[in-house]
């Protein structure tokens, strides 16, 4: 049995729990029958033993299966192949939740549809932004009714790339949600709420060449970059280089560089040069989200 989820990049600026998309930067799993519970890893995190033994993801899977197969005992080998950043803002926890619900479907044996694997990863995981591109692919709009999370998807273009910026070292989410105020200005709301629908109608229009004014934000980003304050420059080099948007990618610590293919390479070297110290990472966008196949 084969799982393989995306990588996905949340908020985008002013779309704060709300907008996320795909890049194709993949984990994979390998499940085979076994006779007892083995683990491999490699790749992103190995060396650390908590992810090493992959234990959200056990944990999950194990719940899931054993609710699909009315209590049986699932006895596998899983081989993780780790390529997304761990703790760096591209999704690793919700491509963890989403290929271990999607994994205990494939192993039990059990027919699935996407929306019903986004609406059980929304168990997990409380904000839609990041789980629904990495369930769905693609650019999405995501809000919450009771226990359901309602989405609408834009496939993306070939001819867009993904800049990445992963410094090497993290901000942890909760650490970023403390430093957001509890109350806001009309203003401030105002401004964050007509950019995120003025970016959504960008995507859907295909509307490139004007990201870079939808893509502020007064709510989120700058009081997080304020944490590592290198990130205010990594953004400056990124729009003076061709960057077609440049934002946090969900709470940090990497920045999200939206570009044309034909600037991408142009665009990675200018970010390599001036941050030496940071991994910088080009990759196409996803449009297939979560793939589950025995």
């Amino acid at each position: 049995m084969f799982i393989s989820v995306p990588a996905t990049s949340a908020n985008l600026g002013p779309g704060f729990d709300t907008l996320g998309l795909a890049i194709d930067l993949r984990n994979e799993i390998i499940i085979k029958p076994s006779r007892f519970l083995s683990v491999s890893t490699k790749g992103e995190g190995a060396e650390n033993p908590k992810i090493k033994k992959n234990t959200l993801f056990l944990h999950i899977f194990n719940e899931q299966y054993r609710r699909l197969t009315g209590g049986k005992q699932p006895v596998f080998r899983f081989e993780f192949t780790n390529r997304i950043p761990i703790s760096r803002g591209l999704g690793s926890s919700s491509a963890v939740i989403v290929a271990a619900i999607t994994a205990a479907y494939v192993a039990a044996g059990v027919r699935y549809n996407k929306r019903k694997i986004l609406n059980t990863a929304l168990r997990y995981e409380h904000h839609p932004d990041n789980i629904t591109p990495a369930v769905m692919g693609g650019f999405n709009v995501a809000c919450l009714e009771g226990e359901r999370v309602y989405s609408k998807k834009r496939r993306l273009p070939a001819y867009l790339r993904a800049v990445l910026v992963v410094p090497n070292q993290r901000i942890s989410t909760n650490r970023s949600r403390n430093v957001l105020p509890k109350m806001y200005t009309k203003e401030e709301l105002v401004y964050s709420l007509s950019r995120a629908a003025y970016m959504t109608a960008l995507f859907m229009s295909e509307s490139w060449d004007l990201l870079r004014i939808a893509a502020k934000d007064k709510i989120h980003q700058e009081r997080r970059m304020k944490m590592m304050p290198e990130l205010f420059d990594v953004q400056k080099t990124a729009l003076e280089h061709g960057a077609l948007m440049s934002t946090l990618s969900g709470s940090g610590s990497t920045f999200f560089n939206l570009a044309y293919a034909d600037d991408a390479d142009a665009l990675a070297a200018a970010l390599a040069e001036r941050f030496p110290q940071f991994r910088v990472m080009t990759h196409g966008l996803d449009n297939l989200g979560v793939i589950g196949k025995s």
